[in-house]
């Protein structure tokens, strides 16, 4: 399915039918709607007759392979975490507490290449989707940049990008990128309302008006989560950083933290944002993310200066980009709290520069 929002970049689809390029790369923040859209056109690519407003028929053959989900000509490269459906020795490695890898890793890349050595199924189209490119390590990017420089014949590859910027410069330039923004308010907040998601309002501000995220963010039951990281942070400076880096360590090791799957990169990004409010207010700008925290971010704002606010979101955005693979997560933790209760401790009146 595609959104009333992605209406445009459909319509880029039904015009250049049979003329798309070998690769195109799917850009955008995360929560959008970029894999539905994906599916969408891979459903259609190997449609044996598409509707006439270009979607997949559903009732043909290829189609009912791909809903059964087992499509041979549609091939997908996720990190072994983010896949649904596990195999045996996944579920072993799961009960052996041996955590799934949240990397493509180059063997991965290596059977699909193998898989595209030999013709497709139906001697038709194939369609490799890779979700997130991101995830891979420069020899995985490099093995995926050989398959984009000397493409199979008939085979389309669609890359989905949250941080498109990660991706090698060569990669990209490999692939015609389309971009994916951010969706209209109006579009987004009607979009939840209709399936009556609950503290619709506050769930899409801290989503950064993406609605999937938000829809996901409800679903998950991570909106408890939220409302205790709102308390904890707000304890700080008063309480001690050390013993909340402790206590987030348990948190994160928790089995509702890991069922709903709230993790390490969730748990920085949504200090990111937090501190992202705080520098805007700093800086005379409104809140994005927190607007139900009005009084709490603006009483702390009122005690950085602007160097401040602006050193603290640069540190914990630099925190964000390793957080994926931290060599110690309760040290981690300890050193990025530190740092945002020293900017608070340590900065001058917001009357000064």
């Amino acid at each position: 399915m595609i959104f009333e929002w992605q209406a445009g970049l459909w319509q880029r689809v039904l015009e250049r039918a049979g003329r798309l390029p070998h690769a195109l790369l799917f850009a955008g923040p995360a929560g959008g709607g970029k894999r539905a859209f994906a599916e969408a056109l891979a459903a259609r690519e190997l449609c044996s007759r598409p509707a006439a407003d270009g979607h997949a028929c559903g009732v043909c053959e290829d189609c009912q392979w791909r809903l059964a989900g087992n499509h041979p000509d549609l091939l997908r490269v996720v990190p072994e975490a983010d896949q649904e459906d596990r195999n045996d020795a996944s579920a072993e490695k799961a009960d052996s507490g041996k955590a799934a890898s949240r990397q493509i890793v180059i063997d991965q890349i290596r059977d699909l290449q193998q898989t595209l050595t030999t013709g497709g199924h139906r001697g038709g189209r194939r369609v490799a989707i890779i979700d997130p490119p991101e995830a891979m390590n420069p020899y995985t990017a490099n093995a995926l940049l050989k398959l984009l420089e000397e493409p199979t014949t008939n085979v389309l590859f669609l890359l989905i990008s949250s941080s498109p910027k990660r991706l090698l410069p060569t990669i990209r330039s490999r692939c015609q990128t389309w971009a994916f923004p951010r969706p209209p308010a109006d579009a987004a907040a009607r979009w939840l309302a209709d399936r009556q998601v609950p503290d619709a309002a506050a769930l899409l501000a801290f989503s950064g008006g993406m609605p999937l995220a938000a829809a996901v963010l409800a679903e998950t039951g991570n909106a408890a989560a939220r409302k205790r990281f709102v308390a904890d942070i707000a304890s700080l400076p008063g309480k001690a950083p050390l013993r909340l880096a402790g206590e987030w360590d348990s948190w994160l090791k928790s089995k509702d933290a890991i069922a709903g799957g709230f993790d390490m990169p969730t748990l920085v990004a949504w200090l990111q944002r937090w501190v992202a409010d705080l520098t805007s207010l700093r800086l005379g700008g409104p809140l994005r993310f927190f607007p139900a925290q009005h009084d709490i971010l603006h009483g702390l704002a009122g005690r950085l200066s602007v160097d401040a606010a602006l050193g603290c979101y640069n540190e914990i955005t630099q925190s964000r980009r390793v957080s994926q693979h931290p060599l110690n997560a309760r040290l981690f933790l300890e050193d990025m709290l530190l740092r945002y209760a020293r900017h608070l401790q340590a900065a001058a009146p917001a009357t000064r520069r």
